[in-house]
């Protein structure tokens, strides 16, 4: 049996494992590692607590699963993670990339009468402010822009990676969902570039790992887990 109530930290990493599972990625510790840029030994720590208190099992070769209360808390968490950062920009104005933390402090301890207000509040919103779907199920398949070719027209479907760090970066770059543009950079070039009626936005190649993106012709799907991710000329890890 799960334990009746998780940790701040073991929901954080739940969120990542239930990121990994809608992304239809392994569910290993070394990909949860990947996800929250963290080190093996601190990972393979907390996996062990969510395997004790009932969250997860594992198998003989590692691979995570969740319990069925596992899973629920799983989806409970990320929904009301996704529901508060889309109240925060869309009702109260906060830019979106302030919001991911503030709604990491707010998640936990939200009632279900404030979950059904904030829902009302927000109308016909379907994802938060970084492109991921409120309800599970609802996710859209895409690749990462750093698969597209050059010349290729591409609309933003979500940022994969929502560190905050991250996110302050990626808008201050011009990106963001629901952006369309041509990609005018790609391939071997150190960065990728899109370009818009209002300019051209630019990140870093492993940057642009993290961002799905609807492209036509549009490459393979697959969702992208950078081992390290690189801001400018510095390399960034939490």
């Amino acid at each position: 049996m799960a334990a009746e109530h998780a940790t701040v930290a073991e929901e954080e990493y739940l969120q990542t494992l239930f990121w990994l599972y809608e992304a239809q990625l392994p569910m290993t510790g070394a990909n949860v590692a990947r996800a929250m840029q963290l080190s093996a030994p601190t990972v393979h720590e907390m996996v062990g607590r969510l395997e004790r208190d009932g969250y997860i099992t594992r198998d003989a070769g590692k691979q995570i699963s969740f319990t069925d209360s596992g899973r629920e808390h799983a989806e409970g968490v990320v929904r009301r993670h996704r529901l508060i950062e889309r109240f925060l920009t869309d009702v109260l104005g906060i830019p979106w990339d302030e919001v991911h933390e503030e709604a990491e402090r707010l998640e936990h301890a939200m009632s279900p009468v404030l979950e059904e207000r904030m829902l009302a509040a927000i109308g016909s919103a379907r994802t938060c402010p970084h492109g991921h779907p409120i309800a599970a199920g609802q996710r859209f398949e895409g690749v990462p822009l750093a698969d597209v070719d050059l010349g290729a027209q591409v609309t933003v479907l979500r940022f994969e990676n929502e560190a905050e760090d991250l996110l302050h970066y990626l808008k201050a770059s011009g990106l963001e969902p629901g952006l369309r543009g041509e990609v005018v950079a790609a391939q071997e070039d150190d960065e990728v570039a899109v370009a818009t009626e209002e300019g051209t936005c630019a990140v870093t190649r492993s940057v642009a790992e993290t961002v799905s993106v609807l492209a036509d012709p549009s490459p393979p799907h697959r969702t992208a887990l950078p081992e390290q991710l690189v801001l400018g000329k510095d390399r960034y890890g939490r």
